[in-house]
């Protein structure tokens, strides 16, 4: 329903077109001065107003005036009963709709309406469509200057149009300086720079793609260069664009994670990780004893393997042995073998882990729990290089590298008389301690990948990702079973997910309380300003709008839902 201010300060005439535009189904509102007049502008929004020109003594053309200042955009028709060239002059000048000499009769009046608020619908599209066009002119202005790559487009005379934030860290593009000059001249930088390529596009109209060159205006970092036609929503070609983006870190991070790869199932790069990754480089190709300590589940085996699968003995063998798992007996057997007839069942010989991994590696896995006597020949094997079977008179020299893992403090259990201290200090030539989950947390997004695609794979399951809110309170969960509880957790979840998406319920029991406990926690606190601000800032993208808030997409289109938001203003 429009609505129509009528301003007048005859009530007659006041009365009487209330009467008549009341019949068409406008809302009327009337006022009788000027004060009244501008109060009601100062509450309401009008589809139009008509005033009288003389209202007691004051101008009604003031009307007008107001009405500019406020910046509304209401057609506005001026009545008079005393016309003058000067009323309608002024009137027009201060941008009335139209101008009336009373008395005006209802078929007038009724046309003159219908106009004006015609006029206004149009006023109106205009505006939204302006309004519509600068908002995204404006997103994608901050699309364009947000961009890490260096933009720099140019007209088909290859004169600087426009350059974004990156170009001016990476190539020195100045504004202020350089629109409007030619590239070439602000760019000279020798041969086979962008100058060229860009010249190749601007006259042929073709793309060049992923060139590589050398940027004497970035210090000579390498650089890779894409360049292309622009063409407008005509069709017609309006010049080129160049994209440039500095790749030296890349290379450095490439170089970097090439080394790295050499650990293919160790995961990480937390800086706790960084060090052991400077362990295994450092001793990898010597025969130095090792001793790999930290808590259950904390990968101290593959670091065992990283060490010999890299290093002199790759080829030789790697024999592992838990020391925990056996008796004595069986576990002296096992490591260092027997001859026929040593004890009840030895029906012949065997050689011993230690033999067996002649020319290679030996993994004393929880040597901690080693038996005195076992210490003992253990003891001897590293001294003297040799082993001497269970039954046995002479000893077998081995060329064996021995890595020892524990998750005990065996410099405690030598201070209780639990392990002798010459056979610690063989052992611990250099210890790798191998850091708990909790204190290397930014690897668990890597971990979590590396899983899901691991039991994606296994299960042949199509588990696309694992949900935001899984992601937000495993981050906050200490995992006392480290790597180990991590893989196990998942892998439940990969089995009990049919939604390609991991979700809370898809967890353990005893993580399922916790994670329910925190996603309602932040949910609940989550106000509608903090949703809109949200998806503004993602541009309206539902997916980012939930990274941002640390939460799941459904759960952002529940919250959207609950707290009323609409988006057709995002």
């Amino acid at each position: 329903m429009a609505k129509l201010l009528l301003v007048d300060d005859e009530v007659n005439l006041l009365y009487s077109f209330k009467l008549l535009l009341s019949k068409k189904g406008y809302d009327i509102f009337t006022a009788r001065d000027m004060e009244n007049a501008v109060s009601l502008l100062q509450e309401e929004e009008f589809d139009l107003i008509i005033a009288d020109i003389v209202l007691k003594g004051q101008n009604g053309v003031q009307i007008l005036e107001e009405i500019n200042n406020t910046g509304q955009h209401v057609p506005v028709v001026m009545i008079t009963g005393q016309p003058s060239v000067e009323n309608a002059r002024d009137s027009l000048r201060l941008g009335a709709f139209d101008y009336l000499v009373k008395p005006v009769d209802k078929d007038t009046l009724y046309k003159i309406a219908d106009r004006a608020l015609e006029h206004k619908r149009l006023l109106d599209h205009k505006f939204y469509l302006e309004k519509e066009n600068e908002r995204m002119r404006k997103r994608l202005e901050a699309i364009f200057q947000s961009v890490q790559e260096s933009i720099i487009c140019v007209d088909p005379q290859m004169r600087i149009v426009q350059g974004n934030h990156a170009a001016e860290k990476l190539c020195g593009y100045n504004p202020e300086q350089h629109s409007g000059r030619l590239f070439s001249e602000v760019f000279d930088c020798g041969s086979n720079t962008c100058v060229k390529y860009l010249q190749q596009v601007l006259e042929s109209s073709s793309t060049v793609n992923n060139v590589r060159i050398e940027c004497p205006r970035s210090d000579k970092q390498v650089t890779v260069l894409t360049s292309s036609s622009l063409i407008d929503s005509h069709g017609n070609f309006s010049g080129a664009v160049l994209v440039n983006r500095d790749v030296s870190r890349i290379e450095q991070m490439e170089k970097n994670l090439a080394n790295r790869r050499k650990f293919p199932n160790i995961i990480g790069d937390s800086e706790p990780m960084q060090e052991i990754y400077d362990y295994i480089e450092d001793l990898a190709d010597t025969d130095t004893t090792v001793l790999i300590s930290g808590e259950t589940g904390t990968g101290k085996e593959l670091v065992a393997e990283a060490l010999h699968f890299n290093g002199i003995r790759a080829s030789g063998p790697l024999i592992k042995i838990n020391c925990s798992a056996l008796s004595e007996s069986i576990l002296e057997s096992e490591m260092f073998g027997h001859v026929r007839g040593a004890f009840t069942g030895a029906i012949k010989d065997k050689p011993g882990r230690f033999q067996m991994a002649d020319g290679g590696t030996i993994l004393l896995d929880e040597i901690g729990d080693l038996s005195p006597k076992i210490q003992l020949k253990l003891l001897r094997v590293l001294q003297e290089k040799m082993v001497e079977r269970v039954g046995d008179t002479k000893a077998e020299t081995v060329d064996v590298r021995v890595v020892a893992a524990t998750n005990c403090n065996l410099k405690k259990k030598v201070e209780q008389g639990e392990f002798r201290d010459d056979l610690y200090y063989r052992l611990k030539v250099v210890e790798i301690p191998m850091p708990p989950l909790r204190e290397r947390k930014e690897d668990l997004p890597l971990l979590m990948e590396h899983f899901r695609i691991l039991f994606k794979q296994s299960l042949k399951k199509e588990i696309r990702e694992i949900s935001e809110d899984v992601k937000h309170v495993l981050k906050r969960y200490d995992w006392p079973g480290n790597i180990r509880e991590l893989r196990h957790a998942i892998e439940h979840a990969c089995v009990r997910c049919h939604t390609g998406v991991i979700e809370p319920q898809h967890l353990p029991r005893e993580l399922t309380t916790i994670i329910q406990e925190d996603v309602g926690s932040r949910n609940k606190g989550l106000e509608p300003n903090q949703v809109i601000q949200a998806l503004q800032r993602a541009g309206g993208n539902k997916s980012k709008a939930a990274a941002y808030l640390g939460i799941s997409r459904p759960t952002l289109y529940r919250k959207i839902k609950e707290l009323g938001i609409s988006l057709d203003n995002i």
